[in-house]
């Protein structure tokens, strides 16, 4: 089976947190996850006020929407995340960095925002996923 490229390559920042470059070879299926935040499954904002709580569960929510598809952290070929103004980037990567972290890890982006969809949120996060389906 083929399997994904993830590339750090010389003449750029080499960080164990990301990568630069994903190559996903044909046959793969590629699966996009949604922003994922800190509400549980009855619509209520978990950690209020706190963005390294709200990171480990959007994580958590991350987890349980890419199983549904059988993927798993190891498939993610790039993550997005979103952080409101004036969070704690740092209490955020440490929060969630020990669960993600690889030794090819996945590409990342990360934006500071005005606001979220969900009043109350400072984090969200999305993926993209590749799978392959035997």
């Amino acid at each position: 089976m083929q399997s994904i490229q993830k590339l750090r390559p010389e003449g750029l920042v080499r960080s164990p947190a990301f990568s630069h470059v994903a190559i996903v070879p044909p046959g793969a299926s590629t699966v996009y996850l949604g922003g994922q935040n800190a509400v549980d499954e009855n619509g209520t904002l978990i950690g209020e006020g706190d963005a390294a709580e709200q990171a480990r569960y959007a994580l958590h929510n991350a987890k349980a929407a890419l199983a549904a598809t059988g993927a798993t952290f190891d498939d993610v070929v790039q993550w997005n995340v979103l952080l409101v103004d004036g969070v704690d980037i740092n209490s955020v990567y440490a929060a969630i960095g020990p669960e993600l972290a690889s030794d090819e890890p996945p590409l990342v982006c990360a934006a500071i925002v005005s606001q979220l969809g969900i009043p109350g949120g400072l984090i969200e996060i999305s993926v993209v996923a590749a799978l392959f389906i035997d």
